[in-house]
């Protein structure tokens, strides 16, 4: 590629690495410094007038710092009067915070925006944003590519029977998400939902043996909550909660040709064998036990409830993200209860903090766990467990630049795995 200069920050060397030696271009000297003071230093080392730049830094554990890294880099090629610069970040930060949550709380992901703008970026390239609507933060062009096509192929590759399988989510706001993967595979899709509101028990177990009267429009599908991480904070009132939940019936009943008397509750015995292609059974489970979250907020589940069978198959659980794993553990659990034959965790961003990967290499319910390395995952913390898989992503990365530079469509990243 003439007239382009490569960069990396320091936050996924391995990742920027990979994506040099794919373009067959080399990665341009940057000096990275931090004063004593903690202030960080960033010195280009070649000339980059007239340039086309890209700068390769994804979010990691030390999100702080090496978001002002990324920030100081791109102010620094803009004053040397780079003709173009492309921020190439993988894992966008602060990408959980894209919705006010408290009366004042701040969302921190447009700030972030409005910052990459202000220091002289002109175009982003990122990978699986937290909620799609992030990509209206911009007064720049964003191509917010895909990694569905790379887990697909994962899972043609390596899942046994992946053709009898089921895509699950383990909340409502990823059910756009399972039914693009599962109509890729051509398979059935489930979802998880989780009530922990008590004084929603009667609504439930009237929605548990009906169906809706109406199907929900487009716009209603348009505005379903994505921050599925973040929902566990939330309590919708009950109200909402029955109506969302009866449009996701009917929406699964309209496909899997379900009726009423589908319906079971745990404890009350195994459900008979359905001869149908597809069936849906919602399973409501009493959990009497609490558990404690990363800011030891005590919760109490009251009921699980699933919608879809995956009884004698395997669920292939997807989401975003996987920082906590606490909440894939418990819908775990739930498949597995349900009848599951085996349980794959498949996220894009392997944030997984903490004791995360102790808890899922200790966890008999979950047989792997497949992300990307769209986020630094180091070698250390991929010992602790056996059950980890990191898929490379780093060839659409680098196709998405190549063809950035050459002024090329994008379009074919997203349907297909390079």
């Amino acid at each position: 590629m003439r007239r382009t200069k490569l960069f990396a920050g320091s936050s996924h060397r391995e990742l920027a690495t990979l994506v040099a030696q794919r373009l067959g271009h080399p990665l341009s000297n940057v000096a990275l410094q931090a004063f004593a003071n903690r202030e960080t230093s960033v010195h280009i080392g070649v000339s980059v007038r007239n340039e086309d730049v890209f700068i390769i830094q994804s979010g990691s554990d030390t999100v702080n710092d090496h978001l002002m890294e990324l920030l100081i880099m791109v102010n620094a090629c803009k004053s040397a009067s780079a003709s173009r610069i492309t921020a190439v970040i993988p894992y966008f930060p602060y990408s959980k915070q894209c919705k006010r949550k408290k009366e004042r709380g701040a969302i921190a992901a447009k700030l972030v925006a409005n910052m990459l703008s202000v220091a002289g970026v002109d175009h982003i390239i990122t990978m699986d944003l937290h909620a799609s609507q992030m990509q209206g933060f911009f007064n720049r062009p964003i191509d917010n590519l895909v990694a569905e096509p790379c887990i697909i192929r994962w899972v043609r590759d390596n899942v046994p029977e992946w053709q009898d399988a089921v895509v699950v989510s383990k909340n409502a706001g990823g059910v756009k998400r399972v039914t693009s993967m599962a109509d890729k595979l051509g398979i059935n899709f489930a979802l998880i939902h989780t009530d922990r509101n008590p004084h929603r028990q009667e609504a439930w177990s009237t929605l548990s043996s009906r169906a809706p009267s109406r199907v929900p429009s487009d716009a209603e599908d348009d505005e379903e909550d994505e921050d599925e991480e973040d929902e566990e904070d939330e309590v919708v009132a009950g109200a909402e909660a029955a109506v969302e939940q009866a449009n996701l019936h009917h929406r699964l009943a309209s496909v899997n040709e379900v009726s009423a008397d589908d319906a079971v509750t745990a404890g009350s015995g195994a459900p008979s064998d359905v001869s149908k292609a597809r069936e849906t059974k919602a399973v409501v489970v009493a959990d009497e036990s609490s558990g404690e979250s990363c800011d030891r907020r005590v919760k109490q589940v009251q009921r699980l409830s699933l919608v879809g069978s995956v009884r004698g198959r395997v669920a292939l659980l997807v989401d975003d993200m996987i920082d906590k794993p606490h909440s894939f553990l418990q819908a775990a659990e739930q498949l597995m209860q349900c009848g599951a034959k085996a349980v794959y965790i498949l996220a894009t961003h392997g944030i997984l903090s903490g004791n995360a990967l102790q808890l899922i290499e200790t966890s008999p319910m979950v047989r792997r766990v497949v992300v990307t390395n769209t986020f630094p995952v180091s070698a250390a913390k991929r010992q602790l467990t056996s059950k980890l898989t990191v898929i490379d992503v780093s060839s659409v990365f680098s196709e998405a630049i190549r063809r950035t530079h050459n002024g090329e469509s994008v379009s074919f990243l997203f349907d297909h795995a390079i």
